[in-house]
């Protein structure tokens, strides 16, 4: 092994929607603020206690300017308004949005462990269906006092705080202690550190910059996809097979425009213009670069897969999971950019390494955790043999959402981590810029780079889609209907102070409505709680466009672009009977149509993962079982390390563990009931068939059947549970995320009744 260190680069990556209502004057969502106080601040002062680890973040413009717009006051949100109002004053209609409201955190990490928190989410209830929530809460809300209310207040606020702070701010612990009966007087003062906490974030940054810890880049200003805003028929390199809008969407000058105002919006912030750059979603195509040299950018960084197609190779994975030929996918290269000194300088991150941290490792104890990875970086760098010069592992990923899947907000895990790489001569954890610098030679040269995303290598989240193409349509005429109105009045605006401010608005608007948010939510890719909020604002802003210039708002800018409810939670309400053959094949369609249907990719919600291990989840009943159908990617059942563990909760807590083998080329399946402390093997062969508690198969795909005899369930009951992937000991998926899946334990003259109807 080489005595120079390996170097490592982590590039945090902190981003919100431009959540900010032109028309209300406030934050739509409260994210912007909650995060703010959970997880941008600790994130930098927690290097102060590694004085050798060096790190990157990458802060979107839009972003700091929510922030800061809360710091100086100009900038609420409604959680907050109702979080001020005083608990006695609220109307029904307030009662109801905070029921509604005031849960939204990660329940198993943040409202469990405080009882008194939990027994209000008990007393609201966990599943309550989407289409009837508002009269649902109606009716529950009767039965909180004005106490409870008061209380919840405080504690939805209490938890978003970084548990870090605790230990600074002495009213923290005191609250969590007392429990219950807050007053207004706590309240306030729990919302002046939280003021006092947001205040601090970007001096924060600003000061470990100039002491030269970290290195801060930017994004372009409001987050778009800059291949498609130069022109979206570029997704059909990647996806020749999709449509792509009928309004060809083509303008590098907003590609150019959104580099630049991001470049100046950061010298703003921290008083010195940026040299790198993380292209939204780490899109890139090789007709951008020359934008990005000419704002006086000299890096950016995208995903390992774009390197793959730029050089036409593939990566490969030993069975350690350690990248082969390690020395030429660690390390920078160069892509032209134009000019006589047109080179920009590309750095490609490790996927697995970065979705480990991402999804994997908040479910492991941090001091394993923090192993694993060193070990992982030991492994490359013993690959590398004396190729470790001028080499870089490149981690980067989302810097906030992952941390509420941790105990304690993920410090545990990163004080760990970072422990292990301070004083150790085997790696250095180095800044973009430096590493860049202190180059020894000049990088290899790709001749182009491949046009896609981090995700997929494609745009698919973003175009292609029935959705996605009608907002970029949206998108396009609302634009051009701007250039036509510039050019018609091009004299009357020069002198008209009030109407250049209106086109100044107006342009602001559509490169707010460019941003990739908005199509991250459409199509069937993702969904969330609040679709229909990120339809109706993206909307609103192409409808203030039309309205600055004073021209007619089209009719379908006032109909939703999402055609379908896409809520969070799949529908739980059993409508048939179905009877699937239970062999572990795809079998008929028909098979499974009635099932309720759960697409992980599709609930995966913020964030996105490289890989599902389990794809999708169909499951059901007749009037004497429950029908579960994993589908997974084969490797679940031909490695031997992995193992899928079905996790059952009925109605009285009795818990069914479900534990499925394949060991030996066999698959097992055991069953244990915990509450019995019972365990049973119940693989289906022709001699146990009959008397097994249960039907399993895996084949293609896993098929489970279980009698509610045996789950102990009756018609009305309720019928939780959870899926986990375990590698080898350690859990590497959870679906859902967090909580369960849900159906009510049907009555058995459930068809007849539907059929009466």
């Amino acid at each position: 092994m080489s005595n120079d260190p390996l170097n490592v680069i982590f590039l945090w990556h902190m981003h919100q929607p431009d959540y900010r209502d032109a028309e209300a004057g406030r934050s739509m969502l409260p994210w912007v603020r909650l995060h703010g106080v959970k997880d941008y601040l600790d994130m930098v002062t927690i290097l102060d206690d590694f004085p050798n680890v060096k790190q990157n973040f990458n802060l979107v413009p839009s972003l700091l300017d929510q922030l800061q717009g809360y710091v100086d006051g100009t900038l609420t949100d409604k959680d907050l308004e109702l979080t001020i109002k005083k608990a006695d004053t609220l109307t029904v209609e307030d009662r109801v949005h905070i029921l509604g409201s005031f849960f939204h955190a990660h329940w198993d990490n943040m409202v469990k462990p405080f009882p008194r928190y939990w027994e209000l989410l008990k007393m609201r209830g966990f599943h309550l269906a989407p289409e009837k929530l508002d009269a649902t809460l109606n009716e529950v809300q009767r039965y909180f006092s004005t106490q409870d209310f008061l209380d919840l207040q405080v504690w939805y606020n209490i938890i978003w705080i970084d548990p870090v702070f605790r230990e600074q701010y002495k009213l923290l612990p005191d609250l969590i202690r007392r429990g219950r009966n807050f007053s207004e007087t706590d309240k306030v003062a729990l919302l002046d550190i939280q003021q006092k906490i947001l205040s601090q974030i970007i001096p924060a940054y600003r000061q470990r910059q100039e002491s030269g810890r970290i290195e801060l880049s930017t994004t372009p200003y409001y987050h778009p996809i800059l291949p498609l805003l130069y022109d979206t028929n570029l997704a059909a390199v990647s996806q020749p097979h999709d449509p792509l809008p009928s309004l060809r969407f083509s303008h590098p000058e907003d590609v150019s425009a959104q580099i630049d105002k991001a470049v100046k919006r950061h010298e703003f912030y921290f008083g010195k213009a940026p040299v790198g750059m993380w292209p939204s979603e780490g899109s890139v195509c090789q007709e951008i670069m020359p934008f990005f040299k000419q704002a006086g950018i000299k890096w950016i960084a995208t995903d390992e897969g774009i390197l793959a197609n730029s050089i036409g190779r593939e990566v490969e994975r030993n069975p350690a999971e350690i990248v082969k030929d390690p020395a030429a996918w660690y390390r920078s290269y160069q892509v032209d950019a134009g000019g006589s000194d047109g080179e920009i300088d590309v750095i490609f991150r490790d996927h697995l390494l970065s979705d480990l941290i991402g999804f994997v490792y908040s479910h492991w104890n941090e001091q394993q955790a923090a192993d694993d990875f060193i070990r992982r970086l030991r492994d490359i760098k013993s690959a590398m043999g004396n190729q470790v010069k001028d080499r870089a592992v490149a981690v980067i990923l989302d810097g906030e959402n992952a941390w509420e899947h941790y105990p304690a907000d993920g410090a545990p895990f990163l004080r760990e981590l970072y422990g292990r790489l301070n004083d150790n001569p085997d790696f250095a954890a180095v800044t973009i810029g430096d590493f860049i610098e202190q180059r020894s030679e000049p990088a290899p040269k790709l001749k182009k780079i491949f046009p896609g995303s981090w995700i997929n290598r494609n745009f698919r989240i973003w175009i292609g889609h029935q959705e996605d193409n009608l907002a970029w349509d949206y998108l396009g005429q609302a634009r051009r209907e701007l250039v036509i109105f510039e050019q018609q009045f091009k004299e009357k605006i020069k002198v008209d102070q009030d109407l250049q401010n209106n086109i100044k608005k107006a342009w602001e608007h559509i490169y707010i409505a460019e941003g990739s948010d908005w199509c991250w939510w459409y199509g069937d890719d993702h969904s969330s709680d609040n679709d229909i909020d990120f339809d109706k604002l993206f909307r609103q802003h192409l409808i203030t466009v039309y309205n600055c210039i004073n021209v007619a708002i089209p009719e379908h800018l006032h109909r939703p672009i999402i055609q379908a409810d896409k809520t969070l939670y799949p529908n739980s309400e059993v409508t048939t009977f179905i009877d699937p053959k239970i062999d572990g094949e795809m079998g008929d369609y028909y098979e499974w149509r009635g099932a309720i249907a759960y697409d992980v990719a599709q609930f995966g919600g913020a964030m996105h993962r490289a890989e599902y291990l389990v794809k999708e989840i169909f499951y059901g009943v007749n009037r004497e079982k429950f029908f579960i159908r994993i589908d997974v990617e084969r490797k679940l059942l031909t490695e031997d390390k992995y193992r899928i563990d079905l996790n059952i909760v009925n109605g009285r807590q009795n818990k069914l563990h479900c534990e499925i083998y394949s060991p030996d080329d066999s698959e097992q399946l055991f069953l244990f009931y915990e509450n019995l402390q019972t365990k049973r093997n119940c693989k289906i062969d022709e001699r146990t068939a009959g008397e097994s508690p249960a039907y399993f198969a895996a084949e293609s795909i896993i098929e489970l059947a279980l009698s509610f005899k045996d789950l102990t369930l009756n018609p009305g009951d309720d019928l939780n549970f959870s899926i986990t992937i375990n590698q080898q000991g350690h859990e590497v998926q959870r679906i859902p995320a967090s909580g369960y899946l849900h159906l009510i334990v049907p009555d058995p003259n459930l068809e007849d009744r539907m059929w009466y109807v």
